[in-house]
């Protein structure tokens, strides 16, 4: 993340976190969540709202982002993250509380273009990915850090392209950055979710990565040592249950 993003965000969770704690149940409980579930988890927000509840905070992010400042001591409450490394770097950590921590959803990977185009490319062992591009360069989230990037590069070296692309990248903060470039016209392609895909009316989805091409797409949820909200065991609880996990399916997510 870069320095001035990483002091907007301590900014941000410092107005909310050292509020008086009298205060604490009147704001809701702060979810840190990876960048892809932003219309789904506000969904969810919403609906636990609509049952009587204060509404939760949500601040999105890339997942790698949201754990570097959970393990460097940020609070907050909850953690959803879009795979599970960076989920058990905060638990070995120390950040996670013991016994909740679940994996909560799953997700595909897939390749998009403007909504305007009428390119069709299936992934597949060798294919042409560098010459789609033309000039133009691949959008991806970093696949260095980011959970979706880093899917995407596993996807791309397993299929044999990824020495031919390496060169044409437009890294971007999180899945979310990535697709943003697709859609301003900025880059020809992308490697978002298909969840990420479907929220946008400007792009379409170009192939599907085949599953095994990559680690199994896996969201897990946990509930932090430095939680001291009253309804952030009860929200958790929510999130996993069934009436949670059909929020999330309406917008795309599978079964882990």
């Amino acid at each position: 993340m870069p320095a001035l993003l990483r002091r907007r965000f301590m900014l941000f969770l410092a107005a909310i976190l050292l509020a008086p704690a009298a205060h604490a149940a009147e704001r809701g409980p702060l979810v840190l969540a990876a960048a892809s579930l932003q219309e789904s988890l506000t969904a969810a927000a919403d609906a636990w709202a609509a049952k009587g509840h204060v509404r939760p905070i949500l601040s999105f992010a890339g997942s790698s982002a949201l754990a570097r400042q959970i393990i460097a001591g940020a609070p907050a409450d909850l953690f959803l993250s879009a795979d599970e490394p960076w989920m058990d770097a905060a638990e070995k950590a120390g950040r996670i509380e013991a016994g909740t921590r679940t994996t909560l959803l799953g997700n595909r990977l897939v390749l998009i273009g403007p909504a305007s185009g009428t390119l069709r490319l299936a992934p597949a062992r060798g294919f042409p990915l560098a010459h789609a591009l033309g000039g133009g360069r691949l959008a991806v989230a970093n696949p260095d850090a980011v959970p979706a990037g880093k899917y995407a590069k596993a996807a791309l070296t397993a299929l044999g392209v990824w020495n031919g692309v390496a060169g044409k990248l437009a890294p971007a903060e999180n899945v979310r950055a990535a697709m943003a470039l697709v859609e301003r016209g900025a880059a020809p392609l992308g490697i978002v979710y298909a969840t990420d895909a479907k929220a946008s009316k400007r792009v379409r989805v170009v192939g599907v990565f085949p599953a095994s091409s990559h680690p199994p797409i896996r969201y897990p949820v946990a509930q932090l040592k430095t939680s001291r909200h009253p309804d952030a065991a009860a929200f958790r609880a929510f999130l996993v249950s069934k009436a949670g996990r059909a929020i999330f399916a309406r917008y795309g997510f599978s079964a882990p």
